[in-house]
């Protein structure tokens, strides 16, 4: 089984670990499609004025064009731990024991847009890049990672899909892969924004400390009714909802 979530746009600074190591991410058949796309970000800001223009930043964030010009030599951590906002804070990893943390390891990969899904405790630095962002000198994201990353999750088995829809863009789990996404609603059937990151934040952290073996959507709403979440099928094939209090 695999978890499938979106990065944050914030981030925390700094870290302890060794600069990237691409060879030791996740998923390395993405190698040449993190290498091309790396090189491009670092070149786009060595040029503060043209990265600012590009990467949408205020003269504020000017030290994001700096994270992103030492993408190679900065401080890691892990993936886990690097992203904040509501989804990881409702995750609350560094709270979860080394059991826990090390199931998510195995089972957890984060979308980002520079170097495709990573796992949980893969190490990685700060940056900045949306996924909507056109690079100079690369093909528009959604091209650059889409095959590559369909056929890299093609033996993931069962997959559980919490992106959000820009980085579903980016990676679609192709159809011969048992999958379903989640949506979030109220109980009164209202879909939700904001909250909904909430919800799958305490969602990931809940198989985080149950560490169910799940092979199927049917296991999967076993496992939820079974932990008093509300899981449940809807007429749109490949799609659950989970329903939280409005």
């Amino acid at each position: 089984m695999k978890i499938l979530l979106p990065p944050s746009e914030t981030k925390r600074p700094g870290g302890s670990g060794a600069p990237m190591r691409l060879d030791e991410l996740a998923l390395p058949s993405l190698a040449t499609q993190r290498t091309e796309l790396i090189d491009a970000l670092v070149a786009l800001c060595a040029d503060e004025t043209e990265a600012r223009r590009v990467l949408k930043l205020s003269e504020r964030q000017a030290g994001e064009v700096e994270h992103n010009r030492m993408l190679r030599t900065s401080p890691t951590m892990a993936a886990i731990d690097r992203y904040t906002g509501v989804l990881y804070d409702a995750l609350d990893a560094n709270s979860l024991d080394r059991t826990a943390r090390r199931w998510l390891g195995e089972h957890l990969l984060i979308h980002s847009a520079p170097f495709g899904p990573v796992g949980a405790l893969d190490q990685i630095p700060v940056y900045r890049l949306a996924a909507g962002t056109s690079l100079p000198g690369i093909r528009p994201l959604r091209r650059h990672w889409a095959d590559a990353t369909s056929q890299a999750l093609a033996d993931a088995g069962f997959v559980l899909d919490l992106r959000s829809e820009s980085y579903v863009a980016l990676g679609p789990v192709a159809g011969t892969v048992p999958s379903t996404y989640v949506r979030v609603v109220t109980d009164t059937g209202r879909a939700l924004n904001h909250f909904n990151k909430k919800a799958k934040g305490m969602l990931v952290r809940a198989l985080a400390t149950t560490r169910p073996t799940l092979r199927s959507v049917r296991a999967l709403l076993q496992w939820a009714a079974q932990n008093g979440l509300r899981l449940q099928e809807t007429a749109d094939a490949g799609v659950l909802e989970l329903v939280v209090e409005s």
